[in-house]
C-alpha cells in the first residue's frame, strides 16, 4: 500500500465536491419539469461549489506538511478511497451516468452525501483546522435532510 498524504486526501475532497456539483447540475437540468426537485438540485450544486472553495482554502493552509496524527488516520482514509464507492467498479461516477428517474437520483444523492461525510470526518480527525471541516460536514448533513424530506 502506498503512502496517502493529507494533501491527496484534500485533493480527493475537492474532486468529490466537483463531482457533486456536476451530478447536481445535471440532475437539476434533467428534472427541470419538476420545479421543486430542480431547485433542490440547483441549490445543492451551488453548495458543492462553496465546499470545493473551502477545501481549496484548506489545501493552501495545510501546505505540504503532514498533520501530527496523520499516520493514524491515513489507513482509514486509504480504505475509504479504495472503497467501491470511490474507485471500485460500482463507483459513484458509473452510477451517475445511469440515473434515469427521480427516485434513483435522490437515493444516489443521499448515498453520495453519506459517503463524503465519512471521508470528511477522516480529514477532520487529522487537521487542526477543524472549523473548516465542521462547516462542510454540517452542510453535508443538511443536504441529507433536504434530500430525505424530498424523498418522503
Amino acid at each position: 500500500m502506498t503512502e496517502f498524504s493529507i494533501r491527496e486526501a484534500i485533493e480527493m475532497a475537492i474532486q468529490t465536491e466537483k463531482m457533486g456539483y456536476n451530478f447536481y447540475s445535471v440532475m437539476a437540468e434533467k428534472h427541470k419539469e419538476n420545479g421543486e426537485l430542480s431547485k433542490l438540485f440547483d441549490t445543492l450544486a451551488k453548495k458543492e461549489q462553496v465546499h470545493e472553495k473551502r477545501f481549496t482554502e484548506l489545501r493552501d493552509i495545510i501546505g505540504e506538511k503532514e498533520p501530527e496524527d496523520w499516520g493514524e488516520v491515513a489507513p482509514y482514509m486509504r480504505a475509504i478511497v479504495e472503497s467501491a464507492f470511490f474507485l471500485g467498479k460500482e463507483n459513484a461516477t458509473m452510477h451517475m451516468q445511469n440515473i434515469q428517474d427521480v427516485r434513483a437520483a435522490v437515493s444516489f444523492a443521499i448515498a453520495f452525501e453519506k459517503e463524503t461525510l465519512l471521508f470528511f470526518h477522516g480529514i477532520k480527525d487529522a487537521v487542526k483546522e477543524r472549523d473548516i471541516i465542521d462547516e462542510v460536514i454540517n452542510e453535508e448533513k443538511s443536504h441529507i435532510m433536504w434530500l430525505n424530506r424530498f424523498r418522503k
